[in-house]
């Protein structure tokens, strides 16, 4: 047979419900998501750290609700009126702390959306009273938000979030090298993800297959 290598595709993110795996690290966070259309004061904020799955679990509620979904860096750009005339999704809301025009451009979302009706998802890195806004009307109304907090992963989750993110880049390792970089790299979303980039482009560079063995030497030459 063949070795199967790895070819330069595109990493198309799987983003539906069926695509979200469930353990104790997220499970809380997901349960408050899909409580929607009972979120207390119509809003609810999803945080977490950088590839913990409050990406996934945005477009989870975007699919159920027929929500819109934008970065908050674009919000000057957009028509926020318009914005507001069904339910809304704001994405990497910190990322706007230095943007007075941006956070001026929430505050006015955030306003109207509550105001006609419909409900506002936020989301961000850590608990909004981190986020570094610096309009305290904004700012207040962000800290008295719900949030549903996305844990780091445990092994049975950092195994699938593996599985998955190989399997995004169409790619296919042989059956033990999850469970060999699951005891090697560090128990965080942020090290599954730089592990799978590196393998996919260390296994095309070389064209060699993912292996446990081709696993172990990046990691031996990485440190």
């Amino acid at each position: 047979m063949p070795e199967q290598l790895s070819l330069n595709l595109p990493v198309r993110p799987a983003l539906g419900r069926d695509d979200f795996f469930v353990t104790p690290a997220n499970a809380i966070a997901l349960a408050l998501v899909e409580s929607w259309p009972n979120w207390t004061n119509n809003k609810l904020a999803i945080v977490g750290p950088a590839g913990s799955g409050k990406t996934h679990l945005t477009h989870v509620w975007a699919a159920q609700s027929a929500a819109q979904i934008v970065s908050a860096q674009n919000l000057t750009r957009t028509d926020i009126p318009s914005l507001a005339q069904g339910p809304v999704a704001v994405e990497n809301v910190p990322e706007i702390a230095n943007d007075p025009e941006a956070q001026a451009a929430l505050f006015h979302l955030h306003n109207l959306t509550l105001a006609e009706g419909h409900s506002l998802l936020i989301t961000g890195i850590a608990d909004p009273k981190h986020w570094g806004l610096t309009l305290p009307d904004l700012a207040s109304r962000m800290q008295g938000t719900t949030t549903a907090a996305l844990s780091e992963p445990d092994d049975t989750l950092l195994t699938v979030l593996l599985g998955k993110l190989f399997a995004d880049r169409q790619l296919v390792p042989t059956p033990d090298t999850i469970p060999y970089l699951v005891k090697q790299i560090d128990r965080s979303y942020a090290s599954a993800r730089e592990i799978v980039q590196e393998l996919d482009r260390a296994s095309l560079s070389q064209k060699k297959p993912i292996t446990r063995a081709f696993a172990s030497r990046h990691l031996k030459t990485a440190q």
